[in-house]
């Protein structure tokens, strides 16, 4: 007999993550007691994923239950915010205990490397979905804004762009991706925040943003919020070794500079903190590139090596734009 919502509540969500001393009262009452630290601003974001927008039917259940969390801790590291507490909602189609359980490891995972305790939520039956909200601690004063750029900063970059994109294309049957296929589809389906990089540049950086939508998309929010221009290099957006040889064979730099759900970081530095900043890279080892400046004005530019412009593809995931 399927077991019922409160019994899975029990079993699979009530303790589920770290157990946080700022916790009194977690998930199982109508509603979570949250001691927030003194002097502590809360940082508070939300993402759903929905089968066949966000992930494709059949996906792996655990790495569900991974990326669920990672597209809102991402969210989170954006704002240089500490990690805390999250909440998970649950639309499940039927009762599938497998399902759960894998769904509920990969979930439980990256919250224990976090520190992240479950307190609340809720399961009901319906087309598969999964909404996380998160919760996290940040200084006053010290949060990464989208509307703190000023001519003259310098735009990095985290990671490698374009794996995720990539992923997609390989996935619909659009691009053989030969034996990088597998790691291209980790990228994508097992992103990683970049807590440790954000709480480490929080007092370098002014700004920051996830790159969930694609470089261009994301980039362009900071632009807008903060009433400025930017010059990006081609050249110098990072790639990993299946990105530049798709972009060999094709020149389509839709992939890197568009495609989306990568979730590493655009960050804002003023020019005199560069140094600064690339020891910080260089001590936690993470890529951390150059590729362009912020500028007077409105609007993205691209050039190429010898600072001639390209033209820029469109750029960005709309859930509501015209496919």
């Amino acid at each position: 007999m399927p077991a019922s919502e409160f019994q899975l509540i029990e079993r699979y969500f009530s303790r589920l993550g770290a157990e946080r001393a700022d916790v009194p009262l977690g998930a199982g009452d109508d509603c979570a007691l949250l001691q927030v630290p003194e002097g502590k601003l809360l940082a508070v974001s939300i993402d759903t994923l929905v089968e066949g927008t966000h992930f494709l039917p059949g996906a792996d259940a655990e790495s569900l239950g991974h990326k669920a969390l990672a597209v809102n801790l991402s969210d989170l590291a954006a704002m240089g915010a500490e990690p805390a507490w999250v909440t998970l909602a649950l639309t499940l189609p039927r009762v599938d205990e497998a399902w759960i359980e894998a769904f509920c490891r990969g979930f439980a995972a990256l919250a224990s490397r976090y520190q992240v305790q479950l307190v609340g939520g809720d399961t009901t039956r319906g087309p598969l979905s999964i909404s996380v909200q998160a919760h996290g601690f940040v200084e006053p004063g010290q949060a990464l804004r989208r509307d703190a750029a000023k001519p003259g900063d310098l735009i990095y970059v985290t990671g490698t762009l374009g794996d995720a994109g990539l992923a997609l294309l390989a996935a619909s049957g659009r691009y053989d991706a030969g034996d990088q296929r597998v790691v291209l589809q980790r990228r994508l389906d097992r992103p990683e925040p970049r807590i440790e990089v954000a709480q480490a540049l929080r007092d370098l950086a002014t700004g920051a943003i996830d790159i969930s939508d694609g470089l261009l998309s994301d980039l362009g929010h900071i632009c807008d919020k903060s009433g400025v221009g930017a010059t990006i290099r081609q050249a110098a957006i990072p790639l990993s070794e299946p990105v530049a040889a798709y972009l060999q064979t094709t020149g389509d730099w839709s992939i890197p500079l568009a495609a989306g759900d990568d979730y590493e970081l655009c960050l804002i530095i003023p020019a005199a903190r560069q140094a600064r900043v690339e020891a910080v890279g260089q001590r936690l080892e993470v890529p951390l590139s150059l590729i362009g400046r912020i500028e007077a004005g409105s609007g993205i530019s691209c050039t190429d090596e010898a600072g001639n412009p390209i033209a820029l593809v469109q750029g960005g995931y709309d859930h509501f734009s015209a496919p």
